[in-house]
């Protein structure tokens, strides 16, 4: 129960989150071109990689045991 109701909490705030930045964006009376929107994308799109990538870094460095201490005392 605990659960579902941090999930819906959470879920509103990002919500309530995306609207507000939707209205700031829209309110703003600069236009974004094509070149800031491929720029934007791109960004977007490394950014994502560049998480994920190091995200499975850590993963495999944990799996394989390159985390554990080994050395003796």
């Amino acid at each position: 129960m605990k659960t579902w109701l941090l999930g819906g909490v959470l879920g509103a705030m990002l919500i309530f989150a995306i609207y507000l930045s939707a209205r700031l964006w829209m309110s703003m009376d600069n236009a974004v071109g094509g070149h800031g929107w491929a720029a934007l994308a791109i960004g977007a799109v490394l950014t994502f990689v560049v998480g994920a990538g190091l995200m499975a870094l850590v993963f495999f460095s944990s799996r394989h045991g390159y985390d554990d201490d080994d050395r003796e005392p």
